[in-house]
Formats: structure tokens, C-alpha cells, sequence
């Protein structure tokens, strides 16, 4: 019997140790949502893929699902956030939305304006205010997922991608009022 097979980009959010070489890792895709996947042999010299699945990496994943779940059948990296960075602001923004994903994301739903939103940020970190970045990300995550109600006023904040302009147009007011926003969904949310 033959298997279909998936391909999509993916950001590798955290792995874990299994058996003397496999993987498992779990993958916030374009088109399936946070999944788990598991790489057989992945920690051997020989491994092809070993390298492609690191932590903060943005790749293209060929994936199999089997009866026990999904499988990784091939990678193909194109690039790793995390080696991308200048600062440590700027890897503070990666660690803080990829464990927010983590938290928030469940189940395989896709949710391609998170992962384009993300990718944007990811991939043009150094262009904007770090902390500034992170409050408005976190915030269209969790209005996306339905965690947060907008006011009349953030409508134009949500509404299309996320662009440089944008995020140089919030103000501190702006800024405090989001944060805050985030913070509370969160406590209730009890997540």
C-alpha cells in the first residue's frame, strides 16, 4: 500500500530524544498546524536530515503519515533564525513566540496567517524594535486563534500581513494597551 505524501514549510519549535538515533519533533507547519513528526536515525553521522532539523530552522518537509503518526521522509533547509540573529534581543523574540506557539497552538489546524506573520518576523527581525515586534506578533497570534476580542480600534492593526510599517506605527500607548491585552487572555485562558 502505497502512502501520500506531504510536503510544506515548517518552523521546528522543540525535539526530544527517542531510541538509541531517532527524533521526535514538533513542527508548526503552513498546512497542518503544530504537529508531532519522527525522524528514524536521525542522530547518526550519516543522516541526511540531521542538520535541516534544528531548532528555529525554517524548512521544506516532505512528511508520510503512517499508522503511528508522522513520519519525516525528506528536508530541505532554507534557513535557521536562531544562527540568523545579531542579538540577544532578537533571540529572546524567537525563544518567547516559539514557546507562545507551543502554548497556544493546538491540534493540527492550519493556520497559514500565524505562519506567515511568523516567517515575516522571523526572517526581518533585525529591521524592527524587538520587544515592539514581540507585543504585536503575540497579539495577532492569540486575536487570530480567539483569544482576544479587537476594539474598534485595533481593526486596521489586524487586518493584513504583518509589515514594517505597521509595527513602527504602534505607539507606547498602543504598545501597553496589547501587552496587556496578551497578558490577560493569557491568565484566563488558563494556558
Amino acid at each position: 500500500m502505497a502512502y501520500q505524501t506531504y510536503i510544506t514549510e515548517a518552523l521546528v519549535c522543540g525535539s526530544s530524544d527517542s531510541n538509541t538515533a531517532d527524533r521526535s519533533f514538533l513542527i508548526f507547519t503552513r498546512d497542518a498546524g503544530m504537529v508531532y513528526v519522527h525522524a528514524k536515525s536521525i542522530r547518526e553521522e550519516r543522516s541526511k536530515h540531521r542538520y535541516a532539523l534544528q531548532e528555529f530552522s525554517h524548512v521544506r518537509i516532505t512528511l508520510v503519515r503512517g499508522k503511528s503518526g508522522w513520519k519525516v521522509i525528506g528536508t530541505e533547509p532554507i534557513q535557521n533564525f536562531y544562527a540568523n540573529t545579531r542579538s540577544r534581543e532578537e533571540r529572546a523574540l524567537l525563544r518567547n513566540i516559539v514557546m507562545l506557539l507551543k502554548r497556544v497552538m493546538q491540534g493540527e489546524t492550519s493556520h497559514e496567517s500565524i505562519f506567515e506573520d511568523v516567517i515575516l518576523a522571523f526572517t526581518h527581525n533585525s529591521t524592527y524594535e524587538p520587544k515592539k515586534l514581540e507585543t504585536a506578533l503575540s497579539f495577532r497570534i492569540l486575536h487570530t486563534l480567539g483569544y482576544v476580542a479587537p476594539g474598534e480600534d485595533h481593526v486596521g492593526f489586524l487586518d493584513g500581513a504583518l509589515t514594517p510599517e505597521l509595527v513602527e506605527n504602534i505607539t507606547e500607548k498602543d504598545e501597553v494597551v496589547y501587552r496587556g491585552m496578551t497578558e490577560k487572555a493569557l491568565l484566563e485562558s488558563h494556558l
